[in-house]
């Protein structure tokens, strides 16, 4: 969340942000009405108790009926402060409520968009390859080697679910570990962790209350399942101060990801767009000074899977209307997918500054003697599983229907190199 304090003092500079992000300026609005009523009854509320301290001292030498009535008038003050101990609690809950709804300030180099058409394609890498035949979409390719089973998928779990068979199972576990090995080394330290998380969990990395219908809801014991491994990781050090040599921390963690895409997979055949998917996340804690620069490191993190898959993929810098709520930079992955002759997103690598450490209440202190601060947070997927898949069996397929296995793969295959 942002600086309660830069909200209150800078509220156009909040709602200027609030428009570059397509937002109403509501929460805004509704924010600076409650924190004035707030302080104006803070103010009222210390006067009435300086004024009964004051006139407490002096009751005991008072007699009579002046006695009498200055204990009658401290009565009334009395009920006064506890009146406006309600209110202030009450006005407490509506700040804290628009808080949480108001999103990240985006970084100056975040170009100002409505939608994903306003964002910049900074680069693209790789060669995209020409078929001599009719390249197949693939489900079509996953159906008749039998490594997809989408009417299985549906029997057991519904619409949006699917289940890998074979060699899809196999080739779903070569890339995560894959995965996982670069990223260690790279530096990255592994973590498995709970695939449910709590409800401080979603609201410190900023998924709740913005993302709740999005993600599914156990409401028996009201824990959440994992909608992206950046929450549960994040949230390891809730509420915990770091030295300043602990830092930067990094971590890589896979875990299965739930996500409900309302009305959204519908229109997707395929597993590019499910409801349940595999993930390999990167997590970052860092020092403010050289956030930025992490962004660009982590980037290139993710962007070393794609080199080694040899896939075609491009960089966009995300627009401020494209942006995930709690990002204050966002670079996404592009897969490019022959079959489907689209690009599809298989990574977000977002620096959030201190927007998430406010929310979880994740600090460093930069020498024992100083205040505590924020630490930066910075996530990235390195990469979502469905549509990395989905970009190699129609980027390896074969005319005979084959698809070729890329070699960074084979090791984790036993050597296999051809499914078919």
């Amino acid at each position: 969340m942002l600086d309660i304090s830069i909200i209150r003092q800078e509220p156009e500079k909040v709602r200027g942000m609030l428009r570059d992000r397509c937002y109403t300026d509501d929460v805004l609005n509704e924010f600076i009405r409650a924190d004035s009523e707030w302080r104006r009854l803070t103010d009222r509320g210390n006067v009435l108790r300086k004024e009964r301290n004051a006139v407490s001292q002096t009751i005991p030498s008072l007699k009579g009926a002046e006695k009498t009535k200055k204990i009658e008038e401290m009565r009334l003050v009395s009920d006064e402060i506890k009146d406006i101990d309600t209110k202030l609690a009450e006005l407490d809950a509506i700040r804290e409520g628009c808080v949480l709804e108001i999103p990240n300030i985006p970084h100056h180099s975040v170009p100002v968009g409505k939608d994903a058409n306003d964002n910049v394609i900074v680069g693209e890498r790789g060669k995209v390859r020409k078929f001599d035949f009719r390249p197949k979409e693939h489900f079509e390719i996953g159906e008749a080697l039998d490594i997809i089973d989408f009417e299985r998928g549906t029997k057991v779990a519904g619409s949006g679910f699917y289940v890998l068979k074979g060699d899809g199972a196999r080739l779903e576990r070569a890339l995560i570990n894959y995965m996982l090995d670069i990223h260690h080394d790279q530096g990255y330290k592994e973590v498995f962790t709970p695939a449910v998380i709590n409800r401080s969990a979603v609201i410190g990395t900023g998924q709740y209350p913005k993302l709740k219908d999005d993600m599914y809801w156990l409401e028996r014991d009201d824990l959440w399942l994992n909608p992206t491994a950046e929450v549960p990781v994040t949230n390891l050090h809730q509420d915990e101060i770091f030295d300043k040599n602990d830092l930067p921390i990094s971590y890589v963690a896979y875990l299965p990801s739930f996500r409900r895409e309302a009305g959204k997979h519908s229109d997707t055949r395929g597993i590019a767009r499910v409801h349940q998917f595999n993930k390999v996340e990167m997590v970052r804690f860092v020092r403010p000074e050289n956030s930025f620069d992490v962004l660009e490191e982590l980037r290139e993190n993710a962007e070393d899977i794609i080199r080694g898959l040899e896939l075609p993929y491009r960089i966009l810098l995300l627009c401020t209307g494209d942006m995930s709520f709690h990002a204050a930079k966002c670079y996404d992955l592009e897969l490019y997918a022959p079959g489907r002759d689209n690009w599809l997103e298989v990574s977000s690598c977002s620096c959030f500054t201190d927007f998430q450490a406010r929310r979880a209440r994740i600090k460093f202190r930069p020498e024992p003697h100083l205040k505590s601060e924020f630490v930066h947070t910075l996530n990235g997927s390195g990469l979502a599983l469905p549509r990395t898949m989905v970009a190699i069996l129609e980027n390896y397929q074969n005319e005979d229907g084959t698809v070729t296995i890329p070699k960074v793969l084979r090791p984790y295959m036993k050597g296999q190199k051809i499914i078919g």
